[in-house]
């Protein structure tokens, strides 16, 4: 039986007693917050102070308020509260002083998700990777999204990008503490997927994260999934409708049960459309205070935090939506048509690629397929391409796409879907007798993958290099537009999406 030794960690927030079984030593459940109710509902986060006693801390914390979805576990025993502004530590037993931090933004549109969730196991990455991890909840939903702050008044504040101010919030804690669990505060690394990846991709046009990370790692980032404030106060004014409650009754507002919250903002997700590819009722805003512009746009034009970034997607991102039955994507041929001729009609400034351009890009796909290549590229894959451009001119940038499958998830029809990198990234290849990925083989392949990916990703944390010994990987430039290619066995490819490239042209810029 392993023997848990309680180890202490102080902090600005308390005292927290973790366990340690010799091999790894965990911290869970340690507030980083204020618990963001009552007055401080849709206000910014208050750092949490420390209480006199030690408090412990070996379970998971709960999770931000969302719907339950079997499609997303949050983990044994997961306990939904409002009260969920929490992260989690993870180191190896013998790591010595000075580690390297990585701190990891979990995905699910902005809408699930936890950092509790099995996957986030951080077990490998410390002992292999000698790194230290940190996992954060942010708000979700209509909690952590919805921008109020065009009604506040002299009487009430609302404020904007609560999530993503959570999530600052939680790097200048690392920023305080991350010497007490044996990490490096001027060694940060923030890491995220998909709604992860977005925020971590906002992080690098907002000002004020400057100094709090010092590298970045985005996988399958809906980047352009960011939107102005008059599109937030659309949403919010449907959200108001919904729950029946005006904007200036602010006192109702702050007192409504949080099923009722959760159930109005999953029906306003719902009902927007989705008439362009990760179309979504909650993410980012350009709120012109805290992220003053479109972080698309500033990235591409060299104005983002200049640290080091590896940025990536995965080559069947869309078919997971599909799968789903997700309104997300635009796979149909209509809706691809519909898409192409708002964009035209909303920016008759810009010289947008026609249905015909778009479409000779993908010569010789066949017509069921052909939606599906569209939703990924215009909704992952060509952002990260005009992120990468970009940000190369200002600091080292290395492009990957992740190719990997299996043969169970090709036979039924994901592939390398959205999300499919996460158990190679974290080392966790069991997803428990329901997943399907290993089914008819591929397991000593994924092994071998799952090593090489944890590698690159914590020599990064290390050095902000990811390359190894048996495969350097270029840094990315506009001129040669190497990109690592990862498969059974990965490659270095020049330029693989020329002719994506060539066929979407700057659309970037309608995009934002």
């Amino acid at each position: 039986m392993t023997t848990l030794r309680p180890v202490l960690a102080d902090t600005t927030s308390g005292r927290f007693r973790g366990r340690d079984d010799g091999t790894v030593a965990v911290w869970k459940g340690m507030r980083y917050a204020q618990a963001p109710t009552g007055d401080l509902r849709w206000r910014a986060p208050v750092a949490a102070s420390a209480p006199a006693d030690a408090i412990d801390a070996a379970a998971f914390g709960p999770v931000a308020p969302q719907q339950r979805s079997p499609a997303m576990q949050l983990g044994p025993g997961a306990v939904i509260d409002e009260d969920c502004l929490l992260l989690n530590v993870w180191k190896a037993s013998d790591a010595a002083p000075g580690r390297p931090v990585m701190v990891w933004l979990h995905g699910g549109a902005y809408t699930f998700g936890s950092s509790s969730q099995r996957m986030f196991d951080a077990t490998h990455l410390v002992t292999e990777g000698d790194v230290l991890v940190v996992t954060v909840n942010y708000r979700l939903g209509a909690l952590g999204f919805l921008d109020l702050s065009s009604f506040s008044s002299d009487e009430s504040t609302f404020d904007s990008n609560l999530a993503l101010r959570d999530v600052l919030l939680a790097l200048e804690w690392v920023q305080q503490n991350a010497a007490a669990f044996g990490g490096d505060p001027a060694n940060v690394t923030v890491f995220g997927e998909s709604a992860g990846g977005g925020l971590t991709t906002a992080l690098l046009a907002t000002p004020s994260a400057s100094g709090l990370f010092h590298r970045a790692i985005i996988e399958s980032s809906p980047a352009t999934s960011i939107y102005d404030s008059n599109r937030a106060r659309l949403v919010a004014e449907r959200f108001l409708s919904t729950v029946g409650v005006a904007a200036s009754d602010v006192a109702t507002l702050r007192s409504l049960d949080v099923d009722t919250i959760v159930d109005a903002g999953t029906e306003v997700y719902a009902d927007v459309p989705s008439d362009a590819p990760g179309n979504l009722a909650f993410a980012p805003v350009v709120d012109g205070d805290l992220l003053p512009e479109h972080p698309v746009e500033a990235i591409r034009n060299g104005r983002g935090l200049a640290v080091p970034l590896i940025i990536g997607t995965n080559r069947d991102e869309a078919t997971l939506f599909k799968f789903m039955k997700s309104p997300l994507m635009p796979i149909t041929g209509p809706a691809i048509t519909t898409m192409l001729e708002n964009l035209a009609s909303e920016n008759p400034d810009l010289d947008l690629p026609t249905r015909a351009q778009v479409l000779g890009a993908y010569e010789g796909v066949r017509s069921r397929v052909l939606g599906l290549g569209i939703a990924t590229d215009i909704g992952f894959r060509m952002p990260t391409v005009w992120l990468a451009e970009g940000h190369s001119a200002v600091a080292p940038t290395y492009l990957y796409r992740f190719d990997f499958t299996t043969r169970a998830l090709s036979l039924i029809g994901l592939g390398a879907a959205h999300g499919t990198e996460l158990p190679y990234v974290w080392g966790n290849l069991d997803g428990g007798p329901k997943d399907p990925t290993f089914k008819l083989g591929g397991r000593r392949e994924g092994r071998e993958l799952s090593q090489r990916m944890r590698s690159r990703w914590t020599a990064f944390a290390h050095t902000g290099i990811p390359s190894t010994d048996d495969l350097p990987w270029p840094t990315y430039d506009t001129a040669a537009r190497e990109v690592l290619v990862i498969d059974r066995a990965d490659q270095v490819v020049a330029d693989p999406d020329a002719a994506l490239r060539r066929g979407w042209g700057d659309s970037v810029l309608a995009f934002r």
